[in-house]
């Protein structure tokens, strides 16, 4: 084997006797063990025993499996391992070595044990292979299991069915499905199990036409296939989505009249969840007798998929003895749903019910807190994570940066990326990603750079990232410079979103002639996103005849699309075109589209309160427009007057005044400044790109109230201190 250890210095017996203490008593003490303490204990008294060598090499190899299951015992097992190689002990002990090292969460050891011990003379059988074999499957070391093979042939068990068994789950197992295919066409012998393995294996590398063609074979075997094979296939086509398969796999349980036990039926919903096919799914569900945990778990995952999560929610309020998995399951179909609110809360009612949230629960609930974007939230779930100890957990710290990111606290992101020892790429991008969007362009960049300096290679995502730095910074020549090192350095194939970046960073930078060429010169067609991106470019720089272009490419690929129509008709507006407006409102209201209506939300006191454009809802509607006539007349008196550009009706300017006085980000202020300690950042989520007025209101608010506001608006966060903001009036 490749695999060198480090010399192992054998035990010796002690020079001084003591009395003798029984075998058996040994074998107890061992046996009862709790500790690696306790073990080392015995393993000193076996030493000082003048046992034969067959008694001493069964208590010690009693020792070593002994000390498996416990942490950091590897080094003191295999040189008590190596103890036993003086005088070789029998192969079936060996074996069973092997096959508790298979079985552990360490199982790649067993393979130092095995060149440990056949550079020491060991020798080995056929029933060694097999569970060497399992743990280069369980830990996808195919370069050991290749290895194996090797060993395997060259001592001459390549023909036994158990080795090759086992051989074929191994290269099933690491993706190698050509090379397991090569083993089980050479196998003289294939029971059920054999059939199934390679089944699964096409499955799990996604190669459903392969797995139809081998149930012929089967079929045409002297084998039947049967509900173990089927619910490999049924459960894979359920992770897949890969519906058409499924119902041919559900047809063929049919025809061969396979009685449908549980775990079948169970395979059967599971599939069509999984596939989105609720009602079929539902149907199967009714007829069952017995609904196990399983099954209902599945139905709550598959509602919550095709976004019917209060039907998720009522099978999981008919479902008894939930585990963490159902919770768990029901915690990410609110997180997915954009019910984020409805996700913490439930996360509250799993923990009261004493379950404890694993790593799956609480990245679903990271992501539901990401959403909803409120600080105070985030908070209190990184206590969360560190109460039950999650905070050295990678994915978990990854998604902590990205939530802090989203609820406007960029510390708070620096924070978490600060403390961990361990980064991935994953960390990297997460973390260029959050300055990016708070307007810290040269943080991004320098992050990248740094990022690069530790070898950790960026990939496509991270490139978005950092191009998305530069367009809202409007950093075009380091813009420029990345791309052609995404495609020249690091040969990646620049995507849609790469484009539309390039498009946006063209775009806001007043270079619209070079946007069009860059959407012209892109070797697929340009989506919405690309159309998007150039039209809001042509909005900001009052370009309406390229904008109207674009808008109207925008429709052909989506004539549903919202912001297209508005924008026609704010640019028909702005020209006085008010026949061209009425027609496209006409439209829209023909169509049945309606402009996404402005809200803009603030968390005070573990409430969160939410406010439309002229919303008199609120139950403190007298105090926060009192407050917004105080702050409007003190910003008056510092040069603030109504931008009643942005409002494109046709109406008179006392009304349009009015109108813009009254958008919801400015009503979150104002309760954020009745409701808030003094001196307190005010934090604001803004579901549309906040409006030029808007922006010059919160300058000078955060300056005449002493107070840092942050906003967070469709794309961006805008930090707002002492008069200015952090996007520098670029965004």
């Amino acid at each position: 084997m490749a695999i060198m250890t480090h010399p192992i210095t054998p035990f010796t017996t002690p020079p001084h006797p003591h009395p003798p203490i029984p075998t058996h008593q040994l074998s107890t003490s061992i046996s009862k063990a709790t500790s690696l303490t306790q073990l080392k204990q015995v393993h000193t008294q076996i030493l000082r025993q003048n046992l034969s060598h067959s008694s001493s090499n069964s208590l010690l190899f009693q020792l070593i499996l002994s000390s498996i299951p416990f942490p950091s015992t590897f080094h003191y097992s295999l040189s008590i391992f190596s103890s036993t190689l003086q005088n070789p002990p029998k192969t079936h002990l060996i074996n069973k070595l092997f096959r508790e090292l298979s079985r552990s969460k360490e199982s790649q050891n067993a393979f130092l044990f095995l060149e440990n011990g056949r550079r020491n003379g060991l020798e080995v059988d056929r029933f060694s292979f097999p569970p060497l074999l399992k743990a280069a499957a369980r830990g996808f070391a195919l370069r050991e299991g290749v290895e194996l093979h090797g060993l395997v042939c060259k001592l001459g068990f390549d023909s036994d069915p158990f080795v090759q068994t086992a051989l074929l789950g191994m290269y099933a197992s690491c993706g190698q499905i050509q090379d397991a295919r090569l083993v089980f066409d050479k196998m003289s012998h294939k029971d059920i199990v054999t059939w199934d393995i390679m089944i699964d294996g096409y499955c799990q590398n996604g190669l459903f036409d392969d797995v139809l063609v081998l149930l012929e074979e089967l079929g045409s075997s002297n084998l039947e296939p049967d509900a173990r094979v089927f619910t490999t296939v049924l459960s894979a086509c359920g992770r897949a989505g890969n519906l058409s398969i499924g119902k041919v796999i559900h047809g063929l349980i049919s025809e061969n009249n396979i009685i449908a036990d549980s775990r079948l039926q169970t395979s059967l919903i599971s599939m069509y969840s999984g596939c989105g096919c609720m009602d079929l799914a539902q149907n199967l569900y009714d007829k069952l007798s017995q609904k196990n945990l399983v099954v209902s778990t599945a139905m709550i995952s598959g509602y919550s998929k095709v976004g019917q999560v209060e039907a998720a929610r009522s099978i999981f309020d008919q479902t008894t003895n939930k585990d963490l998995v159902c919770w768990s399951a029901m915690i990410s179909g609110y997180a997915e749903s954009d019910q984020p609110q409805e996700a913490l809360k439930l996360l509250g009612e799993m923990q009261a019910s004493g379950v404890k949230p694993d790593q799956v629960t609480m990245l679903s609930v990271i992501s539901a807190c990401a959403n909803l974007g409120t600080l105070d939230q985030a908070k209190r779930i990184h206590l969360i994570v560190d109460n039950y100890r999650f905070r050295e957990a990678l994915p978990v710290n990854n998604a902590l940066i990205d939530m802090y990111a989203k609820c406007g606290s960029l510390e708070g992101a620096r924070g978490v990326f600060g403390r961990m020892q361990r980064k991935n790429v994953i960390t990297w991008t997460s973390m260029i990603s959050a300055f990016a969007v708070h307007g810290e362009a040269e943080q991004a960049l320098m992050h990248f750079h740094q990022m690069k300096c530790e070898q950790v290679k960026p990939n496509w995502v991270t490139f978005v990232a950092v191009l998305y730095a530069c367009s809202h910074a409007g950093l075009v020549e380091e813009g420029l410079q990345i791309f052609s090192s995404m495609v020249n350095d690091y040969k990646i194939t620049p995507k849609l979103e790469h484009y539309g970046c390039m498009v946006d960073l063209y775009g806001r930078a007043n270079r619209l002639r070079e946007a069009l060429e860059m959407v012209e010169s892109m070797p697929m067609a340009p989506n919405v996103i690309i159309w998007g991106s150039l039209m809001a470019a042509c909005r900001i720089h009052g370009e309406f005849e390229l904008g109207e272009f674009a808008a109207k490419r925008l429709l052909e690929l989506d004539p549903e699309h919202d912001g297209a129509h508005v924008f026609l008709s704010n640019i028909y507006a702005k020209e006085k075109r008010w026949e061209n407006v009425g027609d496209v409102r006409r439209l829209m209201k023909y169509k049945g589209i309606l402009k996404e209506r402005g809200h803009s939300k603030i968390e005070m006191d573990n409430e969160i309160h939410e406010f439309l454009t002229a919303d008199k809802s609120h139950k403190q509607v007298d105090d926060i427009y009192e407050k917004l006539d105080e702050i409007v007349c003190k910003l008056k008196q510092v040069g603030y007057a109504p931008n009643i550009s942005v409002v494109l009706l046709d109406v008179d300017e006392h009304a349009k005044k009015d109108a813009v006085l009254l958008h919801s980000e400015k009503l979150a202020l104002c309760y954020g400044l009745l409701k808030s300690n003094r001196g307190s950042p005010i934090h604001i989520i803004k579901n549309l790109r906040i409006c030029e007025d808007c922006h010059n209101f919160m300058k000078l608010a955060s300056k005449a109230f002493e107070r840092e506001i942050v906003v967070r608006d469709r794309t961006r966060f805008h930090h707002y201190r002492d008069g200015s903001c952090s996007c520098k009036d670029y965004w």
